[in-house]
Parts: structure tokens; C-alpha cells; sequence
């Protein structure tokens, strides 16, 4: 007989990731535009394709190194700490997940998590929605702070007491901010760190897109992380690989807690490379062509009535025209047209759309969509 899962885990619902679409192949379907989940729409750089292309199968017969020093040496090089302050993880979310067993108490059994006091996960919303299903599984508390309702900024001291009072031990922090893009600078984190009674954890996913990176906070500081993410500007999302970056107190317990040879050989000798000096100037050509495009889709969508919050990513959270049709019917229309966006049915951003800035052949078929359909309620509102 199966046994009855946990109590917390009845009725979880998992997180829900944007439609992957795929062809009779498995992979991608090549039909669809795909603007949904801010994959990159350029290759790899040269040196991370060829270092997957000159895998030795003795590789995949042996188990890969356990620790991944290798790969945590050439991340280490590229952010400027020691390979002791790295661990590599199975994506970001494997990072995420460790962090909340390390340092986050389960409520007890006899209460549920949302309402129960201390030991909790402190968020800040609106935010990654797969943050609170992880707490879920953990069954550790959930303390919410709040965004500004319109410009999604930042407040560090009411977050800080938001979380304290809330007993929460660990917070995440997304930063540049997803769904919105809003970039808070390193003063405003800092001042988050100084005023929280635990660890923060701030979530750089979307950081090569960005102005600036939180690194020097772990160089000085013992109460902050940062996650790095390999799937966005690196162009390695069919990858799964993560970094983290912390005090090496807090690296020697994550690989403590962590599976057993958690990165594979493949991940690990390519991620290896992407990070390396020889993919540079290919990762920075690619990055410059998503800001510029960033840029372009940006001023497209404002010329169109949109309105468009300020991003530090590859995405961009807009607003649809007054005069069109709303953001549920956007997204709907666009889809029929094999353009997928990303549509959240939540508060503060039903009335809106997360658009990943694409090439530049992806961001016109999308201004095209969009067009079609404000033609279409233009004469449907002729015709009343």
C-alpha cells in the first residue's frame, strides 16, 4: 500500500514554468517564436559548443569530479573570490533548494507553515514564484514583504523588519528584479544585509544584463550569497547549471548537504569553458546585441502606447496600450499567432505581459502580432 505523502505536501501545487512547446523530435518547436522564458535567442559561445563537441566518452563512463573543482576554479576567476567561495549545483533552483535546508526550521507539525513563527524563508514580492513551493516542500515558514506597487523598488528597511519580525533565518532577494526588471544598486542590498537578522541570498539569474552585481558584498560581508545562472546570457538554460557565491563557511555546508556528484561531466567541462577568457568576447557580443535590442523593442512597444518599466534583464514587463486589447488577450492573440509571451495571473500583474527580448527577426514577428491585433479591435470597435 503507498503511503499518504506528507500533510504539506497535499494539494502543492509545483511551479508552473512558461510552455515549452516541442517538435516531434523532442526539441524546441521551430514554428513558434518563444519570448516567454527569457531563454537567450544566440548561441553558446564557440568555446563552450566545442568543448561539448570534444566530450571523451571515458567521461560519461566515469563519475565527474565530485566537488567540480574545475569548473569552480573558472568561476571563481571570472567573479574574483577564491575557488572555496563557489559551489556549482544542478541550476540555480538546486542552490535555492539547499540554502532553504541549511538554514531554514520546518514549522511544526501541528501548524502550518504560512502563519507559524521563525526559522522561515523571508521574500519579497512580487517574486520567483518557485521560492515559495520550495518553502512549501521544506514545509518552513513563508515572511512576506511587499514591493512598491508600481515601481516594484525596493525597501530595504521595511523589508529587514518585515522579515526580523517575521523570525524569517534566510531571505531572497531577485535582483535585477523578476517580472519586472528593475535593478536595485549594491547600496540598496547592502543596506537589506545590514538590517536583516539572517542570511540574503540575492538571486542574480539576470545579472550579465545588468549594470552592476552584488559580488563585492560577498567579498566583505559574512551574511550574503549570491546565485548565478548559466541558462541566460550564456546561452546554457538546456544546461542546468547554477553557481553560488558565498562565505566559505556557508559554501563548506551547502556541499556538505548537496547529492553526491550533482553536476555532470558534460555541464561541467562546458560551463567550465563559456566561463573562460576565450568565450569572452562572444558572450559580450551577444549580451550588447540583447541590450541594443532591449533598447529597440523597448521604444517600439512605447511608440505603440505600451508602457514599459525600466529593465535590467533580457525581458521586458509591459503594459498594453489603453486602446488595444488588455494583457489576457494579448498573450491569447499572440500565442494563436505562434508568438508566446509570459502572462501572470496575479494581482498587481494581470495587467500585463513579461516579453524576453529576442533576435531581432523574434522581436518584429512579436511588434507584428501586437500590431494585428490592435487592427483587429480597431474594427471590431468601427463596426460597433
Amino acid at each position: 500500500m503507498t503511503p499518504t505523502p506528507r500533510q504539506p505536501l497535499a494539494g502543492l501545487h509545483g511551479y508552473a514554468p512558461g510552455e515549452q512547446p516541442q517538435s516531434g523530435t523532442g526539441g524546441p518547436a521551430p514554428e513558434v517564436v518563444k519570448l516567454n522564458t527569457n531563454e537567450s535567442p544566440y548561441p553558446p559561445p564557440s568555446p563552450a559548443v566545442r568543448a561539448l563537441r570534444e566530450i571523451d566518452p571515458e567521461a560519461l563512463r566515469r563519475y565527474p569530479s565530485p566537488d567540480a573543482r574545475p569548473l569552480r576554479e573558472a568561476a571563481a576567476r571570472r567573479y574574483g573570490v577564491s575557488p572555496d567561495q563557489v559551489i556549482a549545483t544542478n541550476g540555480g533552483d538546486e542552490l535555492l533548494r539547499l540554502l532553504i535546508t541549511a538554514y531554514c526550521e520546518p514549522a511544526r507539525d501541528e501548524e502550518p507553515a504560512e502563519g507559524a513563527s521563525g526559522g522561515g524563508l523571508g521574500v519579497c514580492e512580487p517574486t520567483y514564484s518557485l521560492y515559495p513551493v520550495l518553502a512549501a516542500i521544506h514545509h518552513t515558514p513563508v515572511v512576506r514583504a511587499e514591493r512598491d506597487a508600481d515601481s516594484y523598488a525596493l525597501d530595504p528597511e521595511a523589508t529587514a523588519g518585515a522579515w526580523n519580525a517575521g523570525g524569517a533565518r534566510l531571505g531572497f532577494v531577485v535582483n535585477p528584479h523578476a517580472p519586472s526588471g528593475r535593478f536595485e544598486p549594491v547600496a540598496a542590498l547592502e543596506a537589506l544585509a545590514e538590517r536583516f537578522d539572517g542570511l540574503l541570498l540575492v538571486d542574480e539569474a539576470y545579472v550579465d544584463f545588468a549594470p552592476g552585481d552584488a559580488l563585492e558584498l560577498v567579498r566583505r560581508r559574512d551574511d550574503v550569497a549570491v546565485l548565478r545562472s548559466m541558462s541566460k546570457g550564456y546561452g546554457l538554460a538546456g544546461l542546468r547549471v547554477g553557481l553560488g557565491v558565498a562565505p566559505a563557511a556557508v559554501i563548506d555546508l551547502l556541499h556538505a548537504i548537496r547529492d553526491s556528484y550533482n553536476v555532470d561531466a558534460p555541464a561541467q567541462a562546458v560551463a567550465a569553458a563559456a566561463l573562460g577568457d576565450e568565450a569572452r568576447p562572444e558572450f559580450e557580443g551577444n549580451r550588447d546585441a540583447v541590450l541594443s535590442e532591449r533598447d529597440r523593442l523597448t521604444g517600439a512597444l512605447t511608440s505603440r502606447g505600451w508602457r514599459v518599466w525600466p529593465s535590467g534583464t533580457n525581458f521586458v514587463l509591459a503594459k498594453p496600450a489603453e486602446s488595444g486589447p488588455d494583457a489576457a488577450a494579448v498573450y491569447a492573440g499572440l500565442k494563436e499567432r505562434g508568438v508566446l509571451v509570459r502572462y501572470f495571473d496575479h494581482p498587481g500583474l494581470a495587467d500585463k505581459v513579461r516579453i524576453t527580448v529576442g533576435a531581432p527577426a523574434q522581436n518584429a514577428a512579436l511588434l507584428e502580432g501586437i500590431d494585428a491585433l490592435s487592427a483587429v479591435r480597431a474594427g471590431r470597435a468601427v463596426a460597433r
